[in-house]
């Protein structure tokens, strides 16, 4: 007879540089000092509800905490509450959160790490109220996790924006241009303004301050009068104008989230274009900065919250999720977490620094910052 315990361990929605490093570190504990067991879903809640798992040893994930991905895979449709299911080539939604919980008794786990955004914890705080015990792991590129400081993949994106910046700099510069560069983030704008700071964008656009097209021609204007004849505008995928809305790339039917932004730059370009008659280009990095290995703080991060989840998971907790306050590793109820998005505020360092330093960001200088956030 099995004589350890076990952990299940999921990696839900869009996939991130540093989940594999959460699975290290879970069965590295896991099994060096405790002596349990770990069963990873495949597909993240997809996999518990289709009872599709694999166990995980040691030799399973040496050498992952480097790459990017998942090795368990991910789903970002795989909601239990709302499950899709193919009938008669059309797509009907059903409640397979029992099916869930009933997979998870008939293995014998303990506990279920689950590591994903906003909407795994939405769908765990769901599944804790059928009687599944979870442990939340917050991750994703966009940084809009409610209750944490930062999510592990933030960083990694953030590197990977800034040296497009940088590398879109000399040519702009060598034709004359303003240049867009649009980077993910949804509705927060962290990735905008943190890569728009670190790669010297001249205007950073971001979801929660509407943008005023006449302040934004007015700093290229301003920019041309001392001879830098080329822009860098950073552009959140849900940047909007005043009275506009966010421009939705496309949507997913079978999603729980079915809007998918983008392409708001395009909008912007021509509308400069017409108003200044000058050259504008383009780029869109899109899932480029969810691709590839995370960087030492990502890796670090993530480790760091693998372990604390797995000391939590023996401990006998549940209902937490890992968060990282200043420098400490700690623990918040995921049903806070669940329904929320951790915006950019009026008094976020970030803003008054990029303000102090002459970027603008989208709006009549001339009014206090707190009143340009919507």
């Amino acid at each position: 007879m099995r004589q350890s315990k076990r952990v299940g361990v999921l990696t839900g929605g869009g996939d991130c540089p540093g989940l594999n490093a959460v699975i290290s570190a879970i069965v590295k504990t896991a099994e060096r000092d405790y002596d349990w067991e770990v069963i990873g879903f495949l597909d993240g809640y997809e996999g518990l509800i289709e009872n599709r798992y694999v166990s995980l040893g040691l030799k399973d994930v040496s050498g992952i905490m480097a790459l990017g991905g998942t090795i368990l895979g991910s789903s970002n449709r795989a909601n239990p509450f709302r499950f899709p299911v193919l009938q008669d080539e059309e797509y009907v939604y059903l409640d397979r959160s029992s099916q869930a919980v009933r997979n998870f008794e008939a293995l014998g786990l303990e506990v279920l790490v689950a590591i994903g955004g906003d909407g795994t914890m939405a769908a765990s705080a769901g599944m804790m109220e059928k009687g599944l015990p979870v442990i939340g792991v917050p991750k994703t590129i966009d940084n809009d996790l409610w209750g944490t400081d930062v999510t592990f993949g933030f960083d990694s994106a953030l590197s990977v924006a800034t040296e497009a910046i940088d590398r879109i700099h000399t040519t702009a510069q060598s034709h004359h241009r303003v240049m867009l560069v649009e980077v993910m983030g949804r509705y927060a704008g962290w990735v905008a303004l943190g890569s728009g700071l670190a790669g010297g964008g001249d205007i950073i656009l971001i979801p929660e301050i509407p943008y005023d097209i006449e302040a934004v021609c007015d700093r290229i204007k301003e920019r041309n009068s001392r001879g830098k004849r080329f822009s860098i505008v950073v552009v959140g995928e849900g940047a909007k104008a005043i009275g506009g809305e966010m421009v939705v790339g496309h949507t997913v039917a079978n999603s729980p989230d079915p809007i998918r932004l983008g392409g708001v730059s395009h909008q912007l370009a021509a509308q400069l274009e017409g108003l200044l008659n000058i050259e504008c280009r383009v780029t869109i990095l899109g899932h480029l900065l969810r691709g590839g290995s995370p960087t030492a703080f990502d890796r670090v991060l993530a480790t760091r919250f693998g372990v604390e989840a797995m000391r939590q998971a023996v401990e006998g907790k549940s209902g937490e999720m890992m968060v990282l306050r200043g420098t400490d590793v700690t623990t918040i109820p995921i049903a806070e977490v669940a329904g929320k998005i951790r915006k950019v505020t009026a008094d976020h360092p970030w803003v008054r620094t990029a303000t102090s330093i002459g970027i603008s960001l989208g709006y009549d200088s001339e009014l206090p910052i707190e009143d340009a956030f919507e």
